[in-house]
């Protein structure tokens, strides 16, 4: 049986990097889908494991030849997900994750690729400012402009398939676990190995 793609979105400050480092501790099974940007590195981000670090010039060369699942320009930088990568693993059984912003997230519900999403919220608009102003990682412009977009962002949850508040770490791995387990146990995805339990014997 094919893997299950995870979509795991929100606000920028949300939290969702974090979650996601978590769920891959405890799931060693699950594999993240690694996304390319044009963005600089930040400090302690490993190309290749982060995210595959491009120039430009790199990225709208792939864009042209299809190799993006979805892409969007997010604060004048390009971000997308390889199609490639997300394809093999699915194929192969396994389950994927991949972090994506609320944009990314719209774009891939937009070509109909078969998905569960996640948007994980923060407790309030207060706390994901502070968060943002906590991980001194951007200027007091892009907070601002990160925290007024946040809103119309959070607005868009009812495209989501689940929510997740992520007001405590370990609650919200928890929760995404949960999930994750439920979606191995539906009925559409289990149907061929009850079929061949049910089949006559030869």
């Amino acid at each position: 049986m094919n893997g299950h793609f995870f979509i795991l979105s929100a606000p920028s400050g949300a939290g969702k990097t974090t979650v996601c480092e978590a769920l891959l501790k405890e799931l060693p099974d699950l594999r993240r889908a690694v996304t390319s940007t044009t963005r600089p590195a930040r400090p302690g981000e490993v190309n290749g494991v982060d995210y595959f670090f491009l120039s430009r010039e790199e990225f709208q060369e792939k864009l042209k030849v299809g190799r993006f699942l979805e892409h969007a320009v997010i604060y004048d930088n390009y971000y997308g997900s390889g199609r490639d990568y997300i394809e093999e693993e699915l194929d192969a059984g396994r389950d994927v994750i991949l972090v994506v912003d609320v944009q990314g997230a719209q774009s891939i519900q937009e070509t109909g690729v078969r998905a569960i999403y996640i948007f994980l919220l923060p407790p309030s608009l207060d706390v994901l400012k502070a968060r943002l102003v906590d991980r001194k990682t951007d200027s007091p412009e892009v907070i601002m402009k990160r925290s007024a977009q946040a809103r119309e962002e959070i607005s868009r949850y009812k495209s989501y398939d689940y929510c997740v508040i992520n007001d405590d770490l370990t609650v919200a791995v928890a929760d995404i676990k949960s999930i994750i387990r439920a979606e191995k146990c539906r009925v559409d995805y289990l149907s061929r190995i009850v079929e061949d339990i049910i089949a006559p014997a030869i």
